[in-house]
């Protein structure tokens, strides 16, 4: 699959995934399909700072949009929540992005100085490190998915160049974050939460590396677009 065939699958599931909130105004079968959506836009994160050529305006670029979508973000979550003091996705990103910037820069500086390349072993951990500082920034500041999303994100990243270690690691985190809801509340749903959130790795573990039709700008503006619309819509008893 080319980079624009699931960027494609990632807008057509996050579109179902808010279009079953502003239907029912809470959480269904819709959502289940949502799930679909994140990790692979987790992926083109990593993706794109592997290939990118000026990481400022990738940075800029998800910030602004960040902003931008924030205000259709709230009233979105007002549709279905009385929580809608959260940070939307695009934070996230950013912050994932950045704790892929800190890793690089950081494995990067150490070798130039000392001229002596990280064993796996210590780069795993400050790798670990990083996730879990930059990850408890997100949940501190309710950003979408949280601490959950910057792993995925990172481990995208990290383990670009070994497909099995990739899927492997991404199956004991959404294991372990779905297993844990499991246990502390008993429902079966959360078992198939896990299934559809897991599902993505089979689209992504199909990509050719491939750019394929560019598409850039369409992901970023279709993301508070359709969360206005959706709203506007469902406060016009059209949904």
């Amino acid at each position: 699959m080319t980079s624009f065939t699931l960027k494609i699958i990632a807008l057509i599931t996050m579109f179902i995934d808010h279009l079953g909130y502003a239907i029912f105004n809470k959480f269904s079968f819709f959502n289940y399909i949502g799930r679909v959506a994140f990790p692979i836009f987790a992926f083109q994160i990593s993706e794109g700072f592997h290939y990118t050529k000026n990481v400022k305006k990738y940075f800029a670029r998800l910030l602004l949009f960040a902003i931008f979508s924030q205000i259709p973000f709230m009233l979105f979550l007002s549709i279905f929540s009385t929580n809608i003091y959260k940070l939307n996705v695009f934070f996230t990103l950013f912050l994932g992005l950045f704790s892929i910037y800190i890793y690089d820069k950081i494995i990067n500086s150490f070798y130039i100085t000392s001229n002596v390349k990280l064993n796996n072993f210590l780069k795993f951990v400050l790798g670990i490190s990083i996730v879990l500082f930059i990850g408890f920034i997100a949940e501190f500041l309710k950003s979408d998915y949280g601490l959950f999303g910057i792993a995925v994100i990172f481990l995208f990243y990290l383990f670009k160049n070994n497909k099995i270690a990739m899927i492997g690691t991404y199956l004991v985190v959404c294991i372990i974050k779905y297993g844990i809801l499991y246990l502390a509340n008993s429902n079966y749903m959360y078992l198939i939460l896990c299934c559809c959130t897991i599902s993505p790795i089979i689209f992504i573990s199909l990509y050719n590396k491939q750019q394929g039709h560019k598409i850039k700008y369409l992901l970023y503006f279709f993301y508070p677009i359709h969360l206005l619309v959706l709203y506007l819509l469902h406060i016009s008893q059209f949904l």
